[in-house]
This record gives structure tokens, sequence and C-alpha cells, in this order.
């Protein structure tokens, strides 16, 4: 079929790839996988196999990164060695790669990676960050199959069976719905939701066998019709497996939990309507302010899995028990740098080059800039996370925040993780379950003439709290918290630097009105956490006022 038509029609284009594999009988996919879990078990349980495997992708990519005019301007050499593409090669943002990539989605060959490029996934990072066109090449749809499937092997590997993959799997991702890039004719080029082209991209066994909501369904763009059809489709199902971002996921367990279409009462959590249920995945956000009720809702039996997907490459997954981080994917296509954030100056990315190191020199508790070498021709690309190693051997590490999203307007350097595990805490402490949050500067200048300011908390609850809670209280104890975990913001508390935080207790809706308004709601959108500016907040105080009207 004519893939510029079908994505106007808003068809399930085929993967040529998939299309020419035969489809498999479901025993011999539940076979492959026990097969599988005990491969990945016995090289998961190896030492010292992390740093060889990227050395081999570092002499994969370098010769394609060579053969492309971008290369070519960077320096890069098809036989190089890492020293030199350190030394040589530049860091770079987004913005410093846009060029080159207008001239790939108007069809040019060679420009970032060989070849041309058809598909281009659409990603802010954050609700409030710029829309990005990332490219997505053969290859990279071959790395995120291969990660994807190693992923879920993790799992099977951890929890000792393959029983997850009897059953069927949720997943809950954007739209398969493609648009056309414009004005490129006769090239054809489409941009989507990265977990909508990768699902267009399955194989054809994996769809047929375990693959849900189903091609339809996964078309839609209209949430609320989304997740009801979702629940029409799925009750009757036998699932096994369920990811999405947490927000959405507990979207979709309290439409599943209330649909009474068969004159059920409402269901405890979704063990009880899917029995075999075991495996949730989550994954975009840190999970602490829904995991209390991700359990209740899911149920007391199901396991939770993390993994780290972003929109540049799959990044790592759960190989062990909560707490010890996630497994970078060192064998699945992808070279990692990491840059230091006690050297990170976005004013001075491209000259900090040298600065960014290889795994084998990275250090536990240390918090790095995530930089990656790609499939898709990104190359020494800063994608804008903050990830700290918990350990080197094997290589574990954990996501804090965003190189952008803190909180620095008065020189604290806090992160997004110490936001949220101070207001976990507090809210642990009073039996208070978090909807969402937003932390912004409050510059007292334009109010007292003083050059000091505080932070502003933006906080909205779930209704029927044991204990209802008031934002003074709530913000002494956001401030001890914090305070015990960081001690930039500490010191500048102490000295005067900066006031005592403010809390703001919004209205239950208030963040979904913002999210709507900026369309945003749905898919793999994500509230940003904090900022060093007001461009949220003055947003929220908008939408906040209008609900007190």
């Amino acid at each position: 079929m004519n893939a510029l038509a079908a994505a106007r029609r808003g068809e399930w284009p085929e993967a040529p790839s998939a299309a020419a594999m035969p489809v498999l009988p479901k025993s011999f996919l539940t076979f492959g996988a026990s097969l599988q879990t005990a491969r990945t078990r016995r090289r998961l349980g190896r030492k010292s196999t992390a740093v060889p495997a990227q050395d081999r992708a570092f002499r994969s990519l370098a010769p394609k990164l060579a053969a492309t005019a971008f290369g070519r301007r960077a320096g890069v050499e098809a036989l190089m060695a890492y020293d030199e593409f350190q030394a040589r090669v530049p860091l770079h943002t987004y913005e410093q790669l846009t060029p080159w990539i207008a001239r790939m989605k108007r069809g040019e060959p060679d420009v970032l990676w060989p070849g041309q490029c058809s598909y281009y996934a659409v990603s802010s990072g954050t609700t409030a960050g710029r829309t990005k066109y990332l490219p997505v090449t053969g290859e990279m749809f071959a790395h995120f199959k291969r990660a994807g499937l190693d992923s879920l092997l993790y799992y099977s590997a951890r929890v000792g069976h393959n029983r997850v993959f009897r059953g069927r799997h949720l997943f809950l991702g954007g739209s398969t719905t493609l648009a056309a890039v414009p004005d490129v004719e006769p090239f054809v080029a489409h941009t989507g939701d990265l977990s909508g082209l990768t699902t267009l991209h399955l194989p054809k066994s994996i769809e047929r066998h375990l693959f849900e909501p189903g091609a339809e369904i996964a078309r839609m763009e209209d949430w609320p019709a989304k997740i009801a059809a979702i629940v029409r489709r799925t009750r009757p199902l036998d699932i096994s497996l369920v990811a999405g971002i947490p927000s959405w996921l507990l979207i979709l367990a309290e439409a599943l939990r209330n649909d009474d279409t068969q004159g059920a009462a409402r269901a405890a959590n979704l063990q009880e309507i899917w029995p075999n249920l075991e495996c949730l995945v989550h994954g975009g956000v840190p999970p602490g302010p829904f995991l209390e009720d991700l359990r209740e809702a899911f149920g007391p039996a199901v396991n939770f899995h993390e993994v780290y997907p972003a929109s540049e490459g799959f990044i790592a997954a759960q190989d062990a028990t909560p707490g010890e981080g996630l497994r970078l994917m060192t064998g699945a296509g992808l070279f990692f740098e990491f840059l230091p954030m006690r050297e990170f100056d976005e004013a001075r990315l491209p000259s900090l080059g040298p600065r960014a190191v290889p795994l084998a020199a990275v250090q536990a508790g240390q918090d790095y800039a995530l930089v990656l070498t790609t499939p898709a021709g990104l190359c020494r690309y800063v994608i804008g996370d903050v990830v700290r190693f918990v350990s080197t051997e094997p290589p574990r590490l954990i996501y804090t925040g965003r190189t952008r999203l803190q909180l620095s307007a008065f020189g604290e350097h806090v992160i997004e993780k110490e936001l949220t595990d101070s207001l976990l805490a507090v809210c642990h402490a009073h039996g208070w379950t978090i909807t969402n949050f937003h932390v912004a500067p409050l510059f007292t200048a334009s109010l007292t003439g003083q050059n000091r300011g505080r932070h502003e908390w933006w906080i909205e609850l779930r209704p029927g709290t044991v204990q209802t809670p008031t934002g003074v209280p709530m913000a002494a104890q956001l401030d001890a918290e914090l305070k015990a975990r960081n001690e930039d913001y500490e010191a500048k508390r102490r000295g005067g630097g900066l006031e005592a935080p403010v809390v703001r207790l919004v209205m239950p809706g208030v963040f979904e009105h913002w999210m709507r308004h900026h369309g945003k709601w749905g898919g793999q959108h994500k509230m940003p956490r904090c900022r060093s500016d007001r461009v949220i907040a003055d947003g929220l105080a908008q939408v906040a006022r209008f609900n007190a009207d």
C-alpha cells in the first residue's frame, strides 16, 4: 500500500520486514520465550560484559557516521579510536541538530545516517518543551525491537518463569495514526508518537498473539474514548501484562474497576478482572507519587517492572529488586557517554566533549548528563536527562531529573528526585496521596524590593484523605525534608539567600485542565515537576483562579 495515503487515512501500515515473516503459533512463541529467558538469566549473571558491549557498539556506529555529511563535518572517521572521538567530536543539543534533521525530512540521503529516513518520532520530553522530530531509521526500529524484548526477558529472568508470555500484553501507548511531513513530495515521510511508530512495526506473531488493544483502538487519538474502547475490548481477555505511564495506568484501572456493562460490582483490583495479570510495566516518569495507588488498583500480587525508554533510545530496564536501579542496556546498539553535572553548562556544550566519559569511567553516586550516539545518526547527543549510577558492576542507574528542569534560580541546585522524595516523605507521614505537583521559584523582589525569593509548591492531592492538609505546616515539613537532602538548599536557607517555601494546595482537576489546554492530555505526555522559571506556575495560577471563580 502507499504509505503516505495510508497515513492520511489513518490506516495501519505494514512493516516490510514483519510482513515477510510467517506468523508462528502461540506455542512456538512461549517455547522461544522460555529459551530466551534462560539465556538472559545466564547473560545477566556474567560479569564484565557491559564495557566490551559498548566497545562493539562504538565500532559498529563509527563507520556509519563517517559515511554521512554530518559525520564528515564533525570529524568522525570509520576506524577512529574512542579517545580521538572523545577529543574531536563536539557534544550536540537538539537545536544544533535541527538543520540536519530538516534536510533528512526533505528526503536528502546520507545526512545523519546512511540512506533516507521516512519516520520521525515526535517528542517534547515534557509537556513544556519544544517539539522535537527525532529520526527513526530501520536500524533504530531494530534497536527498539531488541531492547523492548530484552526488557521483558529481564522481567521473566528475575521472577524465574515465562508465564507472562502466555497471556496478552496491553500497551497503553500513543496513537498509531501518522501525520505526513508536508511539502516534501515526491519523498514520503511520516511523524508520530514513538510508541505508535514502534507498534506499527511489531512482528506479526507479536501483533497476533500478544499485542493489545488491537490496531483499530491503537489508532485512536481521543483519550477518553480510547480508554472506554480498551475497557470494552480487553475486559474479557486473558491479560498478563499492562504497560504505560503511571498516571494513565491509574485512569485505565479506574475505568475497568467501575465498568458495570455486565452488571458486575466494582472490582477490588485488576487481578480480580484478569486473574493471570502478573506484571505492570511502568516508565516515563518516576513511579513514586503513584506507587501506592498503583498497588491498590492492580492488585497485591502484581509485580512492578520499571523501564527507562526515551524517544532517542531505550536506555535501561529493571533486572533486580526495586531500589537497585535499572540495568543499562549496553548491547542493544546505543553508545553511551556521561557528562558530569559539575561540568555541565549548556552554553559551552560544544567545547565539553572531552569532559564526557564512557561507561568504563563512570563512578557510582555521581550525577551525569546522559549523552547518546544512536543508529539514527544522533551523534554525541545530550538528550537532557540526568542519571546517577547506583553500581558500576553491573551498570545500574536511576533517573534523577532533566538538565533544563531543575530549580536553581537562587543557586540552590535542586533536582527533580529531591523534590519528589521530599514530597513523598511528607505525604507518607500523613497518609496523603499525590495526584500531581510542580515547583517553581517565587521572586520576592516585586513585593519587597529585596533580591531574594522562595520556592512555590503547586500540589494537588487526592480528595478524601484522613487528615486534612494545610499549606503552612506542609511547607515547613517540605522545607525540612529538602534541607536534609540538598546541602546547597540548606546553605541558602541558613544564610538567608532563600526564604521559606510556600505551598499552594489546588482543587482537583487543575493540572488536568492545564495539560488539556496545552494539548498534552493522554499518550506519553508528562508533567514537568520543576522549572527555574514561572512559565508553568503562572499558567497553573490562571487555572486555579478560574476554578475558584
